[in-house]
């Protein structure tokens, strides 16, 4: 596969001998970054920090910790994410982390969702930042595990640069390991959770700024990051960059990952060789039962861009009902792929 290199990514290269996973990292998305996909994601880049979707404490306390918490091995480096803001629940469901395997804890303090405001947290925990720390400071104590955050610039009325400069601040001295800032105001008043990704505009210069005010403690950078261009222009400023919803709807941005930014080494992953690799899961999860609809969602983007894309996903949407044939649905849904690997412009 071509590799068409951005200029800044060259000069990044050079850096690459200790590179910690949080440099390139997956978004938790609600909905989205099951275990299903995140197995997925794996296959495409080794070496990329996986975030589980918001698990909120009541669930883990009160529901199928099997169901919520299982992953598979390789999904290493993996991070999970809680939503909650009792301080006591939180520890407990850290130390549950830790037992589980996960490589790090993350507290959610961005999410704009009607769901997480009803429960008292998620983005509405940005106006209770001695909460925030003091359930922080309780984790971080509790497991011998990196224990990070990730929020917004600001919450509603809030003055962007003030709120966000003294929360992160705040986080430094409960002892957070790393903060994620998703550059954008959360409106909780007003805009629905798909109008907050989209309508507050992106402030990628308060993000550099905070990097700049806290030299000693990593920053990384989430919101609207599309291309590896973006990401070596964000990775002139921060120390990492968190890519979200175009991982999901075109996961062949993860093919090129862990050769600019890991290894120069690594392999670029082929859409086709991570489908093969992608058929011995599938034939396991359906013959245990699991719907193949459930796995087949999460792959409709790998094609993204390629001709015959369109029919592949046509073909997985009208027959991923049939899971008795399983490999064989994915395998007529790739025959109308006929592309050759495209260069990646990065």
């Amino acid at each position: 596969m071509q590799l068409c290199c951005h200029p800044k990514i060259a000069l990044l290269q050079v850096f690459m001998s200790s590179t910690p996973a949080y440099r390139i990292s997956i978004a938790p998305m609600m909905d989205w970054t099951d275990r299903h996909c995140r197995y997925f994601l794996r296959r495409l880049s080794k070496h990329v920090l996986l975030y589980t979707e918001m698990v909120t404490t009541n669930a883990i306390l009160r529901g199928n910790r099997g169901k919520l918490l299982r992953f598979d091995p390789s999904e290493h480096p993996i991070a999970l994410q809680l939503g909650g803001a009792d301080v006591g629940d939180l520890v407990e469901c850290a130390r549950i982390g830790a037992d589980w395997g996960y490589d790090e804890i993350n507290l959610n303090v961005g999410c704009p969702s009607d769901r997480v405001q009803s429960g008292r947290f998620g983005a509405c925990l940005m106006m209770e930042p001695d909460l925030v720390a003091r359930c922080v400071e309780a984790m971080a104590a509790a497991v011998d595990l990196q224990v990070t955050i990730k929020s917004r610039i600001s919450v509603d009325d809030q003055d962007e640069w003030p709120t966000l400069s003294e929360f992160s601040e705040t986080m430094v001295n409960a002892g957070a390991s790393r903060h994620i800032v998703h550059a954008r105001k959360a409106i909780l008043n007003g805009l629905s959770p798909k109008q907050n990704r989209e309508i507050p505009p992106l402030r990628y210069d308060l993000v550099y700024r905070l990097k700049e005010e806290i030299v000693d403690f990593p920053i990384v950078l989430n919101g609207g990051v599309k291309t590896h261009g973006e990401i070596a222009e964000h990775l002139q400023s921060v120390d990492g960059v968190m890519i979200g919803r175009e991982a999901y709807q075109n996961p062949g941005i993860l093919a090129a990952v862990d050769r600019l930014y890991f290894d120069p080494a690594a392999e670029v992953s082929s859409p086709k060789n991570v489908l093969y690799e992608m058929l011995p899961y599938i034939e396991k999860e359906t013959t245990d039962g699991v719907p193949l609809r459930a796995i087949l969602r999460h792959m409709m983007g790998l094609f993204h861009g390629m001709h015959g894309a369109r029919a592949w996903r046509r073909h997985l949407s009208e027959n991923a009902h049939q899971n008795e044939s399983a490999t064989n649905v994915v395998l007529e849904a790739m025959s109308q792929i006929r592309d050759e690997l495209p260069a990646i412009a990065v």
